[in-house]
Parts: C-alpha cells; structure tokens; sequence
C-alpha cells in the first residue's frame, strides 16, 4: 500500500480522495506543515509516499502518471509529487527545506498549508534528485488559486476523455507499420481487457511464449494443415507479445523481470519457430537445418549490430553526423519513414512474412526469404550506421568502451593476450583486427574438409587477434563491430563445421549450441541496457569466452568422428545452457526482488 499526504482539507465534491484510493493510496491529511512531516515519517519505509495539494483538479491519468510509475524513484505533475523508498530521504529534506516558504491560509476557499508539492518537488531537483515528470499531453493537471479558474479547470477535465488517451499512449510512440496498422487498433483494447481483469504483464508475456511453442510443434509435424495452424498461432503470438507492452504502460506495470522476460521470450519463440520448421521439413524428407541454423545466425548478428552500435554512442558528446542529419530530414517526409522502417524488417512484418509463408509455401522456402530479406535489411542498417560512425565527431566515454568490451565476451584464452601485448599489441584496428580473425576461421572451416588440422591452427590465430582487438579500450569509431564480427565468427564456426560433418544430428546439435551461446549474448545485452552492468567474469570464463569456445569447436572437429563430435557438440550445448540460465534466472529473480529499477524499453531491435 502506498501513502498520499493531503496538504488539507479537499474541496466539498472533489473527487480527489477517491482517486487517490483508486490508484491504491492510502489517504491521510495533514493539519499543518509539521502534521505532515509526522505522517511522512509514520508511512513504512518501504511504501511509497506522495504529497498532494488539496486544491488539485486533474484527470486521473494525469495522478496515474505522475504518481505510480514504478521505473522513477521521484516523479511530479502540478500540484502532486512521489518518492519510492530509495528517494524518501530527499522528499523529506525538501519538505523540511520549503516548510517555511509560505504560510497557510485559504485559498480559493480551501485551507493549504506549506509546504506545497511544486515547492518540494523544485527542492528535491535543486538537491541532485532526478524528479520524473510525465508529458501530460492533453490531460489536465492543475492547482486553480479561486472559485473560477477551478470551475474552468473542471470544465477542461470533463472535454478530455482520459480513458482514450490512456488507450491511445498504451501503444508505442514508434512502431513498425504491420504493428501500428494492422495489430495496434485492437490489441489495445485486448490490453485493457487483461488491466480490467487483474492479468499482469509478464501473464500475457508467458501466454505468447507457449502460444509460440505451440505454433511451433505444428510445424514440426510437418503436414500443410500443421503449417496453416503454425502462422496463425504465431500470428497470435504476436499479438499478444504487443498486447504485454500495451498492458504494461496502459496500467504502469513496468518491471525489471517483466522487461527481461519480454526481450528474452521473443528471441525463445523466433528461434524455436525455426527449429519447428526444420522438424516439419525433415518429415517431408527435406533437411533444412542449416538454412534455420542460418537464420538464426543473422538474426542475431543483427541484434548484436543494433546493440552495440547504440551502446558505443549511448552518451557520446558532440553527436553530430550529417548522414544523421539526412535520415532527420527524411523522416519529415511522411511516406519515407514507413518505408524505412519496412526496409530493417522490424519483428512484425517478420513475424506476418514468416507466419504467411508458413502457411501457403514450404519450409524451405520461408527460411531462404527470411535470409535473403534479413540479409538486405542488415546490409541497409549496418551501411547507415557505418557512415554515422564516420561522419560523427564524438568522443566516446569509458563506459561506451566498457559496455563494448563487454559484449565482445573475450574469455581467458583472449584476454591473456590482451593483457599481456597491451596497447603496444594492436598494429591494426580493432574491427579489422576481429575481421580478419573471424573470416581466417570461418573460411578455412569452409574451404578443407572435416577433419583437417589447418582449423585448429585458424582457431588458435584467431583467439590471439581476438586478444588484441581488445588491447586498448574501443572508443575508436567503428569499433562497434567488434562484437558483431566476433558474434559472426563464433556461430558461423559452428554451423559450417557442423554441415561438414554431414552426419545425422550434427546440425540440430549446433543449433542447440548457438541458441544456448545466443541467450547468454542476449542476457549481456539486457543487463547492460538495464544498468545493471554485464554478467560476472567468472560466468564468461566458466564457459570458456568467444573465443575458447570457437577453439573447443575447432579442436573436436579435428579430434574426433563425426558421430563423436555431433555428441560432443550436444554435451557443450548441455553444459553452457545450464550455466547460464540458471546464473541468469538467479540474477533477474533477486534484481527484482531487491526492487532494481524498473525498465521499459520503447526502441524495437530489428
């Protein structure tokens, strides 16, 4: 239960108390300035508490949103300010501070007393205390000083329906097109079904992971009526998977688990759609594991590209780039920002090619449009942001270079050789240097037959340039993809020294192998977004680092049969699954419990 401090007696009539109640606050009113500082100081220290000036006239909403978002410790509207418990020591200080700024009186015949929550809220941001404030839009916050301007007031709140801006904001800002036109207009509504019904946000998140597990299996099984039912569960799916957001901001249930499991789920239920349709395409007699190993593969090194680009210039100063200028100029041109975001394949138009394709076309098929359309939208995306990096002035920050070095995910083996050259070590670029390494590996993997020692030796030189690519700090401005080429480099090993073991289950096996790798790149990633900083080092040497596994690979290839190596490649998809989910689970389970920030990610991966 949370507290919210009256600074008096309401207006007769008003309908603040009762808001107030609806929003789950417990209401108590303070007589005069040191009656509040004694109810502040009563409310637990665990509760949040809001201070809130009897006067007030506003929406609902406008109380909801300034009131109980979970991700800011303090947040104000006019005439209402919060403080979760980590930022009550400051709300108290303020109070302290303003308690005498103003003495009580009526006003606008209400009794008010100092201090007043715009005062305190002022105070608390003049103290270092970052105060959230919401962008109201049309709704109404207000503190009326007469009879009159509270009548006007009044008459603003009842011309805006605060229920449709509630449902019009619940979806996404940005979106892709297939999101915004053809699943938005009613999801939100299915949204609001679940908020009147007590469904929470990670409830519905679970319901589009089973809902496309399921849709899987029926493609697995390999029939045209499975494929039809397979795109339109998945289909499904994605409604809710925008169903979860939209319920998430219509009823402010932001939450550290939620944000993560979000984000994890969606890559679970893309990537197991994949291996559904590798099953249901072996029962016809068709193998398309490499295509959906493939798949997989690049999707991801596209996430990673999006990652570290974004993280290499999340704070970087003078951020000035004139093909940055260029895409603001394009996006004032209406049709060019839909055709834009078509362009990158955004998660809705690829889940609505890959569900129709499903249901009219082969398995074979889908997967080889998917490739080829992520192919272009990647050679699109990563273009653009390589003529960015380019044409910017910024000075990278250590913590840009630190999140890089970190998704780098370099293990011992790479990092004793960076310690040991040291900045005298690199004689070449970063990326060049991760290039170089990870084409030499992937290439002679491709180029000799199973078996051949020459791997090994490229394994080996690649995990010295890996070392060195990571010598000096990559504040560089293309050193952001290092890690996709690394990313590129490990999984790319895998897959052609599974397809050239041409044996039953060696490509299954390394998909396994990936997908178990892919989540643990993915929980560095959301970790880093989340502020939460990276996965310990003992986790990243426990499973041997990029570059140890890329040479664990390399050497089973070598040492052993085909049937061998296809086990040992399951056993190390085994291993490296169970480490990090259960580090993983055991993180984000005790963040939320310890009441980490609250995270809530607006921007959509490609």
């Amino acid at each position: 239960m949370s507290t919210a401090i009256l600074t008096g007696q309401p207006v007769p009539g008003s309908p603040l108390e009762g808001d107030l109640r609806s929003l789950g606050f417990d209401v108590r009113v303070a007589s005069d300035a040191a009656d509040a500082e004694a109810l502040l100081a009563a409310v637990p220290g665990d509760q949040r508490v809001a201070v809130v000036d009897a006067r007030f006239v506003g929406h609902v909403h406008a109380l909801r949103l300034g009131l109980t978002d979970p991700r800011f410790a303090a947040a104000a509207v006019p005439g209402a300010v919060t403080a979760k418990p980590e930022a009550r020591t400051e709300l108290t200080r303020a109070l302290r501070a303003t308690a005498g700024t103003a003495g009580a009186g009526a006003t606008g015949g209400v009794m008010t007393l100092a201090p007043l929550p715009d005062d305190i809220a002022t105070a608390m941001e003049s103290g270092a205390t970052d105060v959230h404030r919401p962008d109201l839009g049309t709704l109404v916050a207000t503190v009326p000083d007469d009879p009159q301007t509270r009548n006007e007031a009044r008459q603003a709140v009842a011309a805006v329906d605060d229920e449709a801006v509630r449902l019009r904001t619940a979806v996404k800002s940005r979106d892709g097109f297939f999101t915004t036109y053809c699943i938005s207009p009613y999801s939100r509504y299915i949204a609001r079904w679940c908020a009147r019904r007590g469904l929470t946000p990670n409830q519905v998140t679970t319901a589009s992971l089973l809902t496309a597990l399921i849709a899987a299996g029926c493609a697995a099984t390999g029939t045209r009526a499975g494929f039809v039912a397979a795109g339109l569960l998945l289909l499904f799916s994605f409604v809710l998977d925008c169903t979860d957001g939209q319920l998430a901001r219509y009823s402010l249930q932001y939450s550290t688990l939620g944000a993560w499991l979000d984000a994890t789920f969606d890559r679970a239920k893309e990537y197991a759609y994949y291996a559904g349709l590798a099953l249901g395409a072996a029962r016809g007699g068709d193998d398309v594991w490499a295509l959906a190993l493939g798949a997989m593969v690049l999707q991801t090194c596209r996430h990673v590209v999006d990652f570290s680009f974004n993280e290499a210039n999340h704070d970087a100063s003078a951020n000035t780039s004139p093909t940055a200028a260029l895409s603001d100029k394009l996006d004032s041109v209406g049709w060019t920002v839909w055709l834009r975001r078509m362009i990158v394949l955004p998660i809705g138009e690829r889940w609505a090619m890959i569900a129709v394709l499903t249901a009219v076309t082969t398995p074979r098929i889908t997967l080889v449009v998917l490739i080829i359309g992520c192919a272009l939208a990647a050679c699109y995306t990563t273009a653009g942001r390589v003529l960015r990096s380019l044409t910017r002035k910024a000075t990278r920050t250590d913590r840009a270079a630190r999140a890089l070095g970190d998704l780098a995910d370099n293990g011992t083996l790479a990092s004793a050789f960076a310690a040991a050259l040291g900045r005298r070590g690199r004689i070449l670029p970063a990326p060049v240097l991760a290039f170089i390494g990870g084409a030499a590996v992937v290439a002679v993997a491709a180029f000799t037959s199973y078996g051949s020692p020459w791997v090994v030796v490229a394994a080996v030189v690649y995990v010295v340039l890996s070392g060195l690519a990571l010598g000096r700090p990559l504040k560089a401005p293309l050193d952001w993809l290092v890690p996709p080429f690394f990313r590129a480099a490990e999984y790319g090993t895998v897959l052609v020294l599974a397809a050239k073991a041409d044996v039953n289950g060696a490509l299954p096996a390394a998909f396994g192998l990936v997908s178990a790798v892919a989540y643990h790149h993915y929980d560095t990633v959301y970790r880093i977004k989340g502020g939460t900083g990276a996965p310990p080092r003992r986790l990243v040497r426990a499973i041997g680092g990029q570059e140890g596994r890329t040479l664990v690979v390399a050497l089973a290839a070598t040492l052993l049969p085909t049937t061998d190596f296809t086990v040992a490649l399951t056993a190390l998809a085994v291993a490296v699954a169970l480490v990090v989910l259960v580090e993983s689970i055991r993180f984000w389970v005790a963040a939320e419990k310890r009441g980490a920030p609250a995270v809530h990610d607006e921007g959509e991966p490609a």
